[in-house]
């Protein structure tokens, strides 16, 4: 990769995204290389439907972060473009096929339709989050197994419904409706699917390699945060408690040093 793209990239990132910059600046310099242009496309994607109150402008700018990815798919040159590029240099035709999934799920946040039910928030949740860090665990990790890729996306999950909850009160504030069930058991329920996700996660740590590793950094803090929702789930709406900062960042510590989660 180009030094100006990575160092665009990491720009884009610290700007928009400061817990996957520091998870990525956490990771092995190798891994940065692979971490900062997906996480540049997630940030570039999550913020298209916001940018406008245009719907066929936040359309446009989706589809065209969907077309980047259908090139990669299909084997043609990409335009140039300071994260275009380098995604097509890190991506599989079938990586770019899966984010496809996460640019399609954006939709969603353009319009103020609620959710048909808990099965779309729940895949709204798996395709904004865990299809992300599958592909950076796979790309970190060519010979992950099945195994490790199904734990991957567990974690991925749990990941994507702990932040999921601590965005309730923006999504309230920009007039959407982000729960099937917005009563205080509903809250918790979702939460301890996140928890109960994570559980599962842990348990096939085994063979999650430590190579694919740093693609579940930016997750350290989700533990908490689901234990917070379960745990006060009134107080979701509102706002989560923030993460206590000393213990956050022992946390990041500890799971970049020991490559468990």
């Amino acid at each position: 990769m180009h030094s100006d793209d990575f160092n665009a990239c990491a720009e884009l990132v610290q700007k928009g995204d400061d817990v996957r910059f520091r998870a990525a600046m956490a990771s092995p310099v190798a891994a940065r290389a692979v971490l900062f242009p997906l996480y540049a496309l997630n940030v570039e994607v999550a913020r298209a439907p916001w940018v406008t109150s245009e719907a066929m402008i936040a359309e446009m700018r989706l589809q065209w972060w969907y077309d980047v990815l259908e090139a990669i798919v299909q084997g043609e040159l990409v335009n140039r473009h300071s994260v275009a590029t380098p995604l097509a240099e890190i991506l599989t035709p079938a990586q770019a096929k899966d984010l496809q999934q996460m640019v399609e799920a954006r939709r969603w946040d353009i319009y103020k339709d609620p959710f048909e039910d808990q099965t779309a928030l729940e895949t709204y949740i798996r395709d904004t989050s865990a299809v992300l860090v599958r592909v950076a665990a796979q790309r970190l990790d060519n010979n992950i197994s099945d195994q490790g890729l199904e734990a991957v996306e567990q974690y991925g999950w749990a990941m994507g419904c702990a932040n999921y909850l601590n965005a309730i009160p923006a999504l309230l504030a920009q007039k959407r409706i982000p729960l099937v069930d917005g009563r205080p058991e509903g809250v918790a329920q979702l939460a301890t699917l996140g928890l109960d996700s994570l559980s599962k996660a842990r348990q096939k740590a085994r063979f999650v390699t430590k190579a694919a590793s740093p693609a579940l950094l930016a997750g350290w803090d989700c533990e908490a945060v689901l234990k917070q929702a379960i745990q006060h789930p009134d107080r979701v709406i509102d706002g989560l408690a923030p993460v206590n900062p000393l213990a956050s960042s022992l946390r990041l510590m500890w799971q970049a040093t020991t490559h468990r989660y």
